[in-house]
């Protein structure tokens, strides 16, 4: 049985002045008409070390209602962001739509937040996101990733980019189609989430140099192009070139560490969607990845 009655401030009053007179817990209780139990728990919560406040218990004791309330109007919510995961949208998705619909204002990170939560629960969420790679480290060679010649490293990137704050950082990738014979190149803008792709028939330097350049240049020439940001693929070796041409400093990630380019990971995943790994791009057109975004 429940025997905890939620305390009024003019009650809190009066518990600071029974104990000044030294009356027990039990005493308190009688006087103020409630369970012992209630007078327990009220000062095992708001007893701190200049002891029994109790302006400020009954600040604690707002707040802590306060903050719960605002737990109960969400808890609702994340059954529909379940949905949503469970039908393999990604948190950005979820967290546009969500706010389209006018239901609530909830961040793709705090999205993340309530997978990896279910997953130590034991939940399977996680297995709905589209980037779970898990890299193995090249055995009986030495692994080549980060050799790109006269690579910048993301740590001399300025802060600017990570707020977000300005148009013209953008993060590049390539997908790769069957057989890695045909590949797309895929340039997202961090702040205006403007997506550009282009098919190239070869993953070569040279190849996505030339898509790269030409897919920015309009942006370039209006000073759209501050900072590029890639993986250490080989494809982008010609990056020297590429920043000289739209006059901007291009940046390598670290490796293994797609999360430093995640908005442009998502969007291959969304890509992926229509255009699974081991599709052949042989018969596709930049249209039908225009069409995709």
């Amino acid at each position: 049985m429940r025997h905890y009655t939620q305390l009024t401030r003019e009650q809190r009053y009066q518990i600071s002045a029974l104990l000044d007179n030294n009356l027990t817990q039990t005493e308190i209780a009688k006087t103020l008409g409630v369970h012992k139990s209630t007078i327990s728990r009220e000062l095992k919560r708001n007893t701190g070390k200049r002891g029994y406040r109790p302006k400020q218990a009954h600040e604690f004791t707002e707040e802590r209602i306060k903050q719960r309330s605002k737990n109960r109007f969400i808890e609702p919510i994340w059954g529909v962001v379940n949905l949503f995961i469970k039908i393999d949208w990604s948190p950005e998705q979820i967290s546009k739509r969500l706010a389209k619909l006018g239901i609530l204002k909830v961040s793709q990170e705090r999205i993340y937040q309530h997978i990896f939560a279910d997953k130590l629960q034991g939940g399977s969420l996680y297995k709905h996101l589209r980037c779970q790679k898990k890299y193995k480290r090249r055995l009986g060679g030495k692994d080549r990733r980060g050799q790109i010649v006269n690579r910048v490293s993301i740590d001399l990137r300025p802060d600017l980019v990570n707020t977000k704050e300005r148009a013209g950082d953008w993060e590049l990738d390539t997908i790769i189609g069957k057989n890695h014979k045909q590949a797309a190149v895929t340039i997202v803008d961090r702040k205006m989430k403007i997506t550009l792709t282009k098919k190239v028939d070869h993953k070569d330097a040279e190849s996505v140099k030339n898509a790269i350049i030409e897919l920015l240049t309009p942006f370039a020439s209006v000073g759209l192009v501050h900072t590029l940001t890639a993986d250490n693929g080989k494809e982008f070796a010609e990056h020297q070139a590429i920043a000289k041409a739209l006059n901007c400093d291009f940046y390598f990630a670290d490796p293994y560490a797609s999360w430093q380019r995640g908005l442009n990971e998502n969007t291959n995943g969304l890509i992926r969607q229509y255009c699974p790994k081991g599709s052949c791009f042989k018969h596709l057109d930049d249209e039908h990845f225009e069409f995709i975004m």
